[in-house]
């Protein structure tokens, strides 16, 4: 079992000690050295499987990804402040740190998003839950990828919704194709979740395993079938930053691929499809059932050089029931 011995989990042990002492998470000079030391840490592939760490260190992890979401809904809200101040925010996105990484993440998800669109070329309506103050994802996509379809982003949180529709409001474009609803996911009907053709969940919506799945089942129960779901999760030692989402967890889908980035776009995306009703579904223990089509993965690479040289681990669900 792998625990305290590890060179890496000490380091990350160390971290959490140091994080949590902290008085607040906003962002300062301690705060975003803290961070970006844990993050760099965190980044380089590592064959680490956080599911097998012992008791304590799957504790620890657990707090820590609470702590990172805490310290990430205040960096946003920091600098969603910052955009609202100009006359026009869109056009000094580039003043959040990391933006950069969003550009990256909304191309690979975009061309991820291409190759499983079926029935459609274009998506109409894209829904965004857990789009908080700052909804780079949205705005990318809708600034840069997908220009004539409409985004309807979800989140609990009222003052987030918004700080983030302040960032729109001068645009003629964007203020009159992203939409904001304050709403818990798990009170959006299936009246309203079947009007979306895709429907992305952000990493931190749902913080701990039992959340995240209780969300899954929802949107499985009332998105419409053929729709795609999006997510975003970690592998790794990534996964001390980020909740897992395992294909296991995905019932009522049919999973499509699962994509591991290696340089700084921290996130690892998953791609599945709502099951239309009588499709055979696949057992936790078998993984996916014969039934998924399979890409090929010589076809896809190339989709992904122009995202500055990023390399990429691409791992198909299918091949969990082989391991």
């Amino acid at each position: 079992m792998v625990c305290q011995k590890d060179a890496l989990v000490q380091k990350v042990c160390e971290f959490y000690e140091k994080i949590s002492s902290l008085e607040s998470l906003k962002p300062s000079k301690d705060v975003d050295m803290l961070f970006t030391q844990l993050v760099l840490t965190c980044i380089p592939p590592n064959p680490i499987d956080v599911t097998k760490l012992c008791k304590r260190v799957q504790e620890m992890r657990s707090k820590l990804i609470t702590l990172c979401g805490q310290a990430e809904g205040h960096l946003e809200s920091h600098y969603s402040t910052i955009l609202g101040s100009f006359d026009n925010p869109l056009d000094h996105l580039n003043t959040f740190p990391y933006f950069n990484n969003y550009l990256k993440l909304g191309r690979l998800e975009f061309n991820i998003l291409s190759q499983h669109l079926t029935n459609i070329k274009v998506p109409s309506r894209i829904a965004f839950v857990g789009s908080g103050p700052l909804p780079l994802t949205s705005i990318v996509l809708a600034s840069y990828h997908l220009t004539t379809t409409s985004f309807h982003n979800y989140d609990i949180d009222p003052s987030a919704n918004s700080m983030a529709s302040r960032l729109l409001a001068s645009d003629p474009d964007l203020s009159k194709r992203m939409f904001f609803h304050t709403k818990d996911v798990m009170d959006v009907t299936s009246s309203e979740l079947k009007e979306y053709d895709v429907v992305f969940l952000a990493a931190l919506v749902g913080m701990d395993k039992e959340e995240k799945v209780r969300v899954i089942d929802h949107l499985a129960k009332n998105m419409a079938p053929g729709a795609i779901l999006m997510l975003r999760s970690a592998h790794g030692a990534r996964a001390f930053l980020y909740p897992i989402v395992e294909p296991r967890d995905l019932q009522g889908f049919e999973v499509l691929s699962v994509f591991h980035p290696t340089d700084e776009v921290i996130n690892s995306v998953v791609i599945a499809r709502k099951l239309s009703v009588g499709m055979p579904v696949q057992s936790l223990d078998q993984g996916l059932g014969a039934h998924v089509m399979l890409p090929c993965k010589c076809a896809e690479i190339p989709a992904f050089n122009p995202l500055n040289k990023m390399n990429m681990i691409e791992e198909f669900a299918a091949e969990d029931r082989l391991l």
